[in-house]
């Protein structure tokens, strides 16, 4: 078992080392395991694909967790207000997602983004992915984790996110996220949340 963690780097990361501790943390994660069938060599290529494709974002953020042996234990990533792919990195997405993947991960990607992309408000930042490594479950690494990318993020529109696990909404709203709205995408319950900028809030007294 990893011992707690020690530091974290973030930002300039490659997308290679985010995407292995991600698809380890999000094993039974219910919106990934309907995206990939339950099927661990799907999950591992699906984000490896996608954070190499994220990777190409101006701005985007990476931000790993590591333990005292500098062994990662979390990651999260961050995309920048208003930021998407170009219409060639999705195009390659969409076939290497295809060719390692396979077209019902895929499409219910798509559907998935389709439904959620809509949802996120204007100059907010979105809070992608943040896993922890299922050995290092259970001993705030993810909180901590969180803690710090939220410290570390100007975000004069706030932070928004989704999330397909109800046992998430809970933790979020610890760290001030707040329900926008509840939305069905297959056999998924997913709720969208949002987080104001906390410092334009201590700035103004409140």
């Amino acid at each position: 078992m990893s011992e707690p963690d020690a530091g974290d780097h973030d930002d300039a990361l490659p997308p290679a080392r985010c995407a292995p501790v991600l698809a380890a943390a999000f094993v039974r994660e219910p919106a990934m395991t309907w995206v990939s069938g339950g099927s661990d060599r799907v999950r591992r290529a699906w984000f490896t694909t996608t954070l190499r494709t994220h990777g190409t974002l101006p701005g985007a953020r990476r931000r790993l967790l590591v333990d005292r042996h500098g062994r990662p234990v979390a990651a999260a990533v961050l995309t920048p207000p208003a930021a998407a792919p170009s219409g060639a990195a999705r195009a390659a997405w969409a076939a290497r997602t295809l060719a390692g993947c396979g077209p019902r991960a895929l499409l219910r990607t798509l559907r998935y983004l389709h439904a959620v992309e809509a949802e996120t408000p204007p100059g907010a930042w979105t809070l992608e992915f943040i896993g922890v490594e299922p050995a290092a479950a259970g001993r705030g690494a993810g909180g901590r984790l969180l803690d710090r990318l939220l410290a570390a993020t100007p975000a004069p529109g706030g932070v928004f996110l989704t999330t397909a696990d109800e046992a998430n909404v809970r933790l979020y709203r610890r760290f001030g996220f707040t329900t926008l709205r509840r939305l069905t995408v297959g056999p998924l319950e997913v709720t969208a949340m949002w987080r104001p900028d906390m410092s334009e809030r201590t700035r103004a007294g409140g």
